[in-house]
């Protein structure tokens, strides 16, 4: 019987890491462009690292506000893979391109007509709100191949594959790496070895790194487009594009809550890092980069969210009870190990990290400190990501929206103000108020996951 029981675990445990592995990969590559489009432009002074790093949440709310819509497709895809019903999943996948165009095509006209006001709106200091501005404008006009990105990624991995979104988002960082070192830098004299070679540059900085970017966007959403028309199991090619309300209802029905979740947080980090733009540009420019430096760290929670939302999606469409039961059961202390881990890295080379990308000493200092906070806390924030990824592949993102909104409105955004406004703190205390959010939400999901609420199949 323990033989079983451990082989079980042990063919869970394979399948867990073959879907997750890929996904960590992919945001393992797109943290480390990250990484390299911070450092190059870093070099460029701390007014360069300002004027990118002003709009960043910015980019957080739109790109995860689409992110939502692909969850209600892939709880869709999830289970109608796990109920073997793969005219369903085709069918869902042609909804989905239905939604790329829609939501593209809109989410383009707001944020190119909003570029001009965006930086103003953000407090950043007006010397750099022009540069701000533009850099905003280019990296959003591929903004309908970044929604195919996005959407079709998500669907992709419901139905199972994460190798193909992980090809792709390399792809995208390959352009991406190439082309920043063409465009931001002027030509200049480089040497390898006994090598000496003149490298070709534009010397276009800011704007150098935004349409590095922005081409490799687009790039990235026509190589998938093409992968999931060409796909043996979920190609859209039949479908009809136009609105189909037996699979938008329930689709909808999962992504308005998580919509809703992943917008109001997002804006309450657009209104976070306004607070935090008010405090100085050394405050913005330590707080850019540490948030940069700590996506890093999230990378293996976040991989076993994907995987997480997947398997639960199919053992709900299969009612499978048992294994929804067992997931729970290894998910958790594999995402706990990984997230003890990677926030024991964060803690002991935060320094040496924030030295990548600024050689301002007090950048370095101010954005060391709050790494070593938030460090701490990744475990409880690793246990929380699970619960809510395994919900979001059972469809049930009410909770996790109403958790997410009170904890980022009511405790960081409030407690935060209150810390920066009216008591003169500075940016230790806005990232307590976010360690203090996080805390919050394992306390929240904790709950569900020992009544077992989250679970639709769960015996009542």
């Amino acid at each position: 019987m323990q033989r079983s029981i451990h082989k079980l675990d042990m063919n869970m445990i394979r399948i867990i890491m073959a879907l997750a592995w890929p996904t960590m990969l992919e945001q393992l590559m797109q943290t480390a462009v990250q990484y390299i489009d911070l450092a190059m432009v870093g070099s460029l002074g701390t007014q360069a690292t300002a004027a990118v790093g002003a709009t960043t949440t910015v980019n957080w709310l739109i790109g995860s506000t689409i992110s939502a819509l692909g969850v209600g497709f892939l709880s869709f895809i999830a289970q109608a893979c796990g109920a073997k019903d793969r005219s369903a999943a085709a069918r869902a996948v042609g909804q989905a391109v239905l939604a790329v165009i829609v939501t593209g095509l809109a989410f383009t006209a707001v944020t190119l007509g909003l570029s001009p006001v965006i930086p103003a709106w953000m407090q950043v200091e007006e010397s750099i709100r022009p540069l701000a501005s533009q850099y905003f404008f280019i990296l959003y006009l591929p903004m309908l191949p970044r929604t195919a990105t996005i959407i079709f990624g998500t669907a992709l991995r419901a139905a199972g594959d994460t190798k193909t979104p992980m090809k792709v988002g390399v792809a995208m960082n390959l352009i991406n790496v190439v082309l920043n070192f063409l465009l931001i830098y002027p030509a200049h004299t480089m040497q390898l070895g006994s090598l000496t070679f003149m490298m070709p540059g534009a010397g276009m900085g800011v704007v150098g790194a935004a349409i590095a970017s922005a081409i490799a966007f687009a790039a990235g959403g026509v190589y998938i487009t093409i992968v999931l028309w060409r796909h043996p199991l979920i190609s859209p090619r039949g479908q009809r594009l136009r609105p189909d309300w037996g699979i938008l209802r329930p689709t909808l029905r999962v992504a308005l809550p998580n919509m809703l979740q992943r917008f109001g947080t997002s804006l309450g980090y657009v209104a976070f890092a306004a607070m935090i733009n008010a405090l100085g540009e050394v405050a913005t420019a330590a707080h850019t980069i540490a948030n940069t430096v700590e996506s890093a760290f999230y990378i293996p929670g976040y991989g076993m969210q994907t995987a997480a939302a997947t398997l639960a999606g199919n053992a709900y469409g299969a009612k499978d009870h048992k294994r929804m039961r067992d997931l729970s059961a290894m998910f958790i202390p594999i995402e706990i190990a990984l997230m003890i881990l990677s926030g024991g890295l964060l803690f002991l080379f935060a320094p040496a990290l924030m030295g990548l990308f600024s050689t301002d000493v007090q950048v370095i200092h101010l954005g060391s400190t709050v790494l070593r906070m938030v460090a701490v806390s990744e475990p409880f924030y690793g246990f929380s990501i699970i619960i809510e990824g395994m919900m979001q592949g059972v469809g049930r993102t009410r909770q996790p929206f109403v958790y997410n909104i009170v904890g980022m409105w009511l405790v960081r955004i409030v407690g935060t103000f209150i810390c920066t406004a009216f008591l003169g703190m500075g940016l230790v205390s806005a990232w307590a108020c976010m360690i203090a959010h996080n805390l919050l939400l394992f306390v929240l999901f904790l709950r569900l996951y020992v009544t077992d609420a989250w679970n639709p199949l769960s015996p009542k």
